[in-house]
């Protein structure tokens, strides 16, 4: 694994920062589809999932919109089905509403295809605020379903394991980042 998170590293230097209010948000193939991706990168990260991941599960689950490609590859990988939190309302019968709210932004996201009992794994591309995560886990857990593994492929919080605590599950993060006078810093 180490060999993947090399290139996952190197992949991040002089990657752009951007400011969103007091954001200070980083540019990367892996969690905005620009610069192009490498697709080594991309399928080191996969890997590297597919190691520390708990895919005994139904469904693999990511919220919209960066967290695509990395659900459809694990379930490509996997055999696993998976689906996608949306911000459009389709209305479905059973659809949910996710209040997310993000370091530099909030809206509703829409859960469909969940039953009563079924085994999750979220998988996203980063990790900031929590809010995301934490509105997921809530909802998932109000219609009986069972989050069997977080994976994120960058942890850029201040503070992963208060959210750990709150939800009362392990997130696992393939690098912890931050971004330091308009730098991104793998610590």
């Amino acid at each position: 694994m180490s060999r993947i998170l090399e290139k996952l590293r190197s992949s991040l230097e002089g990657a752009p920062v951007v400011r969103f209010g007091e954001y200070d948000y980083f540019v990367h193939p892996i969690t905005d589809g620009i610069p192009p991706a490498d697709p080594e990168v991309l399928g080191e990260v996969v890997d590297a999932f597919l190691q520390i991941g708990n895919f005994d599960c139904d469904k693999i689950m990511t919220a919209e919109a960066m967290g695509f490609p990395l659900a459809a590859l694990l379930s490509v990988r996997t055999g696993k089905p998976y689906l996608f939190l949306r911000k459009k309302n389709y209305g479905l019968p059973g659809e949910v509403s996710v209040k997310q709210i993000t370091g530099y932004s909030k809206g509703d996201l829409y859960l469909n295809f969940v039953s009563p009992g079924d085994r999750v794994v979220f998988v996203d591309d980063v990790i900031s605020t929590g809010g995301t995560l934490r509105a997921v886990v809530e909802a998932l857990r109000a219609i009986h379903a069972t989050v069997v593994d977080i994976l994120v492929v960058f942890d850029k919080m201040r503070d992963k394991s208060r959210l750990e605590g709150e939800i009362g599950l392990p997130i696992k993060a393939l690098l912890r980042v931050d971004v330091v006078d308009g730098k991104v810093l793998v610590l």
